[in-house]
């Protein structure tokens, strides 16, 4: 099993956190209907809680890609796919895909702000299904990335660890 780096969460977000492990957790054995109830907000924050589980999520897969890519001095691609499987400009891409693509590649670069700009656009805009569509996809690329940091034996975030404990 991959090296846990230390939990750069904090207290305050412990809630969120263990949202997010329950949702990979049912990610993980391919239930994605659990995966969203994991993910729903409180019935008190809703617009909060999302926006935060987007930026808690893309900002850890912003963190194994870096891993991957060995701190930027080996890059990783970011390919979009349609649904007949032929690669496709990010412009082409679905609207929830173009906007995690572009929250990733924000968070990958550093500009935390213009992420969080991508996730409020979806937010705003979005219908109820494109919403929980970015949500699968950041599960998705969390799991598929904390997968292959595990098995190179790369550092990954406790809780996204615990996630795929057996």
């Amino acid at each position: 099993m991959g090296h846990v780096h230390a939990d750069r969460t904090g207290g305050e977000q412990e809630p969120l956190v263990e949202k997010a492990q329950r949702a990979l957790i049912a990610m993980r054995f391919g239930d994605d209907v659990e995966a969203l109830d994991a993910l729903a907000p409180s019935s008190t924050g809703q617009l909060a809680d999302t926006r935060a589980m987007m930026m808690l999520l893309f900002g850890e897969c912003s963190s194994m890609v870096s891993t991957l890519g060995d701190g930027g001095s080996a890059p990783v691609k970011v390919q979009v796919f349609d649904e007949a499987g032929e690669e496709v400009s990010i412009d082409q891409a679905d609207p929830p895909v173009r906007t995690a693509v572009r929250t990733l590649l924000a968070e990958v670069h550093g500009n935390t702000e213009a992420a969080e700009e991508q996730v409020e656009i979806a937010l705003a805009s979005a219908a109820p299904e494109e919403v929980a569509s970015l949500a699968i996809q950041a599960l998705r690329w969390t799991m598929r990335l904390s997968t292959e940091c595990l098995e190179r034996d790369l550092p990954v975030a406790p809780w996204i660890a615990a996630a795929f404990a057996d």
